[in-house]
């Protein structure tokens, strides 16, 4: 070992003393297990959506300011602006490089902004890179964020929070979020992720089913839409800014024309893809139900496909974990730094091609699992 990473190793000790240590997941895993941990909600991960011609392009091969601009990057932005109610959309290679990119293009030092405690690790990293005042409210507490827009502020003011809470499986009240900005003269920018696809009418997402117009929406592709990469849609001024300032955007290699393309094909099947998000939601709250009666403890105001088992300590969480793999269900368990100590559990998720024998399966594990555990 180089003596200058030597620490690494008391470093990693430490974590796994307290039992949060990642480890890599097996090269092979056992086809047989049920998988109830990933976010394909609507089940297009496996989904072979378009058939690559001859002769495609797989690598933008540049920066898209330089040489890696391609047509099939604008037939996907133009979809989702069309799809989304929006002037424009910027794609971005991850969620993180979106948040991360839009919140350090936009927020400056002086500028007061105003973060939900649950939000994203990509949020909370755009903000610092920012040099922003950050002011982090409860959870969403809507009088907290008022009380935060009350206080003197010499820059502009930024709203900050997710559409659909990836950990707690939650939604905040966008309506009055928009209009305590309105009010205050502040921006809405919300990361609707793991929200586009499943709520709304067309799989829009939370803003559109609350009516709420942000001043800026980040979405993934890798989430219920099943590809990769991720996207900022919003007015076209925003989209022409973050072309010229987001340097996670302007530094890097443009996404792939190809992946682009099967995006943009994932985008027009999920816009009518109803009978997927009616057989979500039906599976979320039957699961939500049973795991409810077996004396399991979900997160309050949980809904949709994310299904938080709050267990508290990072031991019960892992040996709940291993139980359910050993009954042939895989759920990791979500540990500190990822949500706030004492909070430790399981992220379970159902998607729209979870089977019903698939489902009673993974109900009667998670009751073994509860006996063994809990007794």
């Amino acid at each position: 070992m180089r003596p200058a990473l030597g620490y690494l190793a008391g470093e990693l000790a430490a974590l796994e003393a307290a039992g949060r240590r990642r480890h890599r997941p097996e090269e092979r895993r056992d086809p047989s297990v049920l998988e109830l941990c990933s976010n394909d909600y609507l089940g297009y991960a496996t989904e072979r959506l378009i058939a690559a011609p001859e002769g495609a392009r797989l690598g933008a091969t540049a920066s898209r300011l330089i040489a890696g601009d391609h047509p099939e990057h604008r037939a996907l932005e133009r979809e989702l602006a069309g799809w989304l109610g929006q002037e424009d959309a910027l794609l971005f290679s991850s969620g993180y490089a979106a948040n991360v990119g839009l919140l350090s293009a936009l927020l400056g030092p002086g500028d007061q902004v105003i973060s939900d405690a649950l939000n994203h690790a990509s949020i909370i990293d755009g903000i610092r890179l920012s040099r922003a005042h950050a002011t982090v409210v409860p959870h969403n507490d809507v009088g907290a964020v008022e009380a935060a827009l009350q206080a003197p502020a010499a820059g502009r003011r930024w709203v900050v929070t997710e559409g659909y809470f990836s950990m707690d499986g939650d939604r905040p009240d966008l309506v009055a979020l928009r209009a305590l900005c309105d009010r205050y003269g502040a921006a809405l920018l919300v990361d609707d992720t793991h929200a586009l696809g499943v709520f709304g009418d067309e799989g829009r997402g939370t803003c559109a089913q609350q009516g709420v117009e942000p001043d800026a929406l980040v979405g993934t592709f890798g989430k219920a839409l099943g590809g990769q990469g991720a996207f900022v849609a919003g007015p076209a001024v925003l989209t022409d800014w973050l072309w010229n300032r987001a340097r996670s955007f302007v530094f890097s290699t443009g996404v792939s024309p190809l992946l682009a393309e099967a995006n943009l094909a994932a985008v027009r099947k999920a816009r009518s893809d109803d009978a997927a998000r009616a057989r979500l939601r039906a599976l979320g709250d039957r699961l939500r139900g049973a795991l409810r009666a077996q004396g399991y403890r979900l997160i309050e105001g949980n809904e949709g496909p994310i299904l938080p088992v709050l267990i508290g300590p990072e031991a019960g969480a892992l040996r709940l974990s291993a139980a359910l793999l050993a009954r042939g269900v895989r759920v990791l368990a979500i540990r500190p730094p990822t949500v706030p100590p004492g909070s430790s559990r399981l992220r379970v998720t159902v998607h729209a091609r979870l089977g019903e024998e698939a489902l009673e399966r993974a109900i009667e594990a998670f009751r073994g699992a509860h006996q063994e555990v809990f007794g």
